[in-house]
């Protein structure tokens, strides 16, 4: 059964579910209120005369096994909420439920239970990858931090998880300039289940790769899914990808929610402006409707630039949520 809630910007829960009930187990990861500001200091002294909204109020959760979408533009403030949830960026208020314990003080502990059930998985993986250790090292290194296994069991659980991610043992003795995109993005896959977390958060976990890998890479992580349960915040600009991926899907603009709804609801029935604009975008494979989409492009890119006040607050600020249907749920006036 599918269901995710997403907490709305004035505080009630949207349900997102196949059968339009309640859960009754616990929600595996809920945010409330989230706010991640950052200051911009001017003037001789240096003071504070403003802040940068990175992410500007927004509330979800996601339950165990399933895959929320996080979709928006650069800028829309997606990474830096994967970020936040895994302690990387500093929350300026706002409150971090894990299995219903509030961990927002807890996340940048680097020995907390927390950070060993939730592991993320990075956009820029050959930066992420330390270039000076071996396969072994890398993937060995958050089972060292939390785990006392001897060498040889170590070494069996390294084997076991490059096998999951379909590269072999002799790989494990080997560097990251070794190996293609994919296959790096595939060691990255491993590590982040190295301590077989409850969460994992993917930032943009295949943008740097050519389709063919791509599909390759999102094959293993559902499959992964399956196997060890796992549920993913999925990061991305591609709706394409996100398609692929996740049974619900939050669009985020300008730090906010604009549009948030299963699968179907967005795909099929998208209502804010700025998720019609990332739908058109989708590349088409087929050339015949090439003029088509340009066309309905041209359309909705105009259609932007005109309704953009029916849709912001002062052009810019997104409006609060609202509901469309039971599932669906709008940033409208």
């Amino acid at each position: 059964m599918f269901c995710v809630h997403v907490i709305g910007h004035l505080g009630f829960l949207i349900s997102i579910s196949d059968n339009l009930k309640w859960r009754d187990n616990m929600s595996l990861l809920e945010v409330k209120n989230l706010k991640v500001y950052y200051p911009v200091h001017g003037g001789i002294l240096s003071r504070v005369v403003g802040h940068v909204k990175a992410v500007d109020d927004i509330s979800f959760s996601i339950d165990p096994g399933q895959t929320l979408g996080l979709v928006g533009e650069s800028g829309s403030g997606k990474s830096t909420t994967g970020k936040a949830i895994m302690g990387l960026a500093k929350i300026t208020s706002g409150q971090i439920l894990f299995n219903g314990e509030d961990i927002t003080r807890a996340v940048k502990k680097n020995r907390s239970p927390y950070r060993k059930s939730v592991q993320m998985i990075f956009q820029d993986v050959q930066s992420a990858l330390n270039p000076r250790k071996k396969v072994m090292d890398i993937i060995a290194e958050p089972i060292r931090n939390f785990e006392k296994l001897t060498p040889g069991e170590e070494r069996k659980r390294v084997d076991e998880l490059l096998a999951v991610v379909g590269l072999t043992p002799e790989n494990a003795q080997k560097y990251p300039f070794e190996f293609s995109g994919g296959q790096r993005q595939r060691i990255g896959v491993a590590r982040a289940i190295a301590l077989k977390p409850k969460l994992i958060v993917a930032d943009e976990p295949v943008s740097a790769l050519d389709l063919s890998v791509q599909a390759q890479v999102l094959n293993y992580m559902k499959d992964i899914q399956e196997e060890m349960g796992l549920a993913y915040l999925f990061i991305s600009h591609d709706l394409g990808v996100v398609r692929h991926m996740c049974e619900s899907l939050a669009i985020m603009h300008n730090a906010r929610f604009v549009e948030v709804g299963s699968r179907q609801d967005i795909y099929a029935n998208p209502q804010h402006i700025y998720t019609r604009r990332l739908l058109a975008a989708i590349p088409d494979k087929n050339p015949k409707n090439r003029q088509a989409n340009d066309t309905m492009r041209e359309t909705i890119a105009t259609e932007y630039e005109n309704r953009r006040f029916d849709f912001y607050k002062d052009g810019h600020s997104v409006f609060d949520l609202k509901p469309v249907t039971d599932t669906h749920f709008v940033a409208l006036p």
